[in-house]
Formats: C-alpha cells, structure tokens, sequence
C-alpha cells in the first residue's frame, strides 16, 4: 500500500468521524488508566459498567487503597481476572503514590513500570490523556492493519512500528481510535461488514464480504 492510498483511507476515516474518542468512561487521567489496566481481555462495555459503580466510590489511588484489595474486588469482580487486576490496581496505587505523589506519570518508561501497566496499556494512557502520537495495539487494530494492507505485520510491535511510521502525521493523533472501532464495528473478525466500509476500494484486503459483487 502506497502513502496516497493510506493518506485517502485516513481522511474518509475523519470525515466520518472527525473526533474520535476512546469508549471507556473516564473523567480524569487517573480514571483512565485504572479503566484501560481492567479493559485486558475485557470488553469496554463490561469495564464501564464496573466503573461507573467503583469511580464514584473511589477515584484516587488513595481511595482505591482504602478500599482494599477485597473491597475493590467486589466492584470489579464481573471483569475477567478480576483477582490479578485488583493486585495491580493496588500495586499501582501504592507505587503512583510512593514515587509520584499520586499523579499518573507522562512517560512510557514511567507508566510501564507500574505493575500490570504493558506497553499497550501505556500507549493508551499516552495517546489519550497526554496527547502524544503513541499507538496501541490491540486484536482489533492488530486484524485491520493486515487485513487491510495499511500496516502489515507478524507481530503486535511490528505493526505498531509501522504504523507509526506509515500514517500520515495529520492523521496520527487520532488513528489509533479510528482503527479500533473500525475493527470492532465494520472491520469485524468473522464477518466484516464491507459493505457499510467507507475504505472499501481502498481496503487490499483479497477476500471482501461483498453481497452479490464479484471480485
């Protein structure tokens, strides 16, 4: 795929949602983080339902500590691994609160050593809260780089690299939210919806779910 085709797949992109945001619910950085470390293996629906009961109860690393590890468990306990996500969770309070004064660091260095925080946990709480171009990687955007040619690569690092390297600056800031909820609502895993696809001349993607079209 050449930069004009990935250029013109990020502006269809835009216009069709110009402002694209995360779907956890969050209202400060803290929050965010705390959603995205219990959104491992979890869907957002199911984390903000959890959220929306903890986040009123307890929003600070402080509170979340004064809950406890089995206090907390009892807010989180329909999320999948709900036991080794509250252990973080209050590692990473104890540890926010012991190295920086309860503020949620700015860097990945930083956010990768709090216990249960990965790289693409970090690149989340990057791109969204502090507004740096970082990329994260999940199944979904891991499925509609390949699929699509856009970032093509073996490895969730591979495409993260290219696609940092490959779209086009404008569209950088952004492209991580507008990749994940194209593969979660178009680009599906077992069925995409080609059809309803904004990209679809421009998707080289060789097997296209097209109704009554020919290839």
């Amino acid at each position: 795929m050449n930069k004009q085709k990935r250029t013109e797949i990020f502006e269809r992109l835009k216009a069709a949602n110009p402002a694209p945001k995360t779907e956890l619910e969050y209202s400060s950085t803290f929050e965010l983080l705390i959603a995205v470390m219990l959104s491992a293996q979890a869907t957002d629906v199911g984390v903000n339902k959890a959220t929306r009961k903890l986040f009123p109860v307890a929003n600070t690393p402080q509170a979340i500590l004064d809950l406890g590890e089995d206090g907390l468990k009892r807010y989180i306990n329909t999320i999948g691994l709900y036991n080794s996500k509250a252990a973080n969770v209050i590692k990473t309070c104890r540890a926010l609160l012991d190295k920086h004064d309860g503020e949620v660091p700015a860097t990945r260095a930083e956010l990768t050593a709090l216990p249960g925080v990965g790289r693409k946990t970090a690149n989340v709480v990057l791109n969204t809260a502090f507004g740096q171009p970082a990329m994260a990687v999940d199944t979904h955007i891991f499925r509609v780089s390949n699929r699509t040619g856009i970032a093509p690569g073996k490895t969730v690092r591979e495409v993260e690299d290219r696609l940092l390297r490959w779209v086009p600056r404008a569209y950088l800031q952004d492209a991580h939210h507008w990749l994940i909820l194209h593969g979660r609502y178009v680009c599906k895993a077992r069925k995409p919806a080609c059809d309803a696809c904004v990209i679809v001349d421009l998707c080289e993607y060789k097997h296209k779910n097209l109704q009554g079209a020919t290839e």
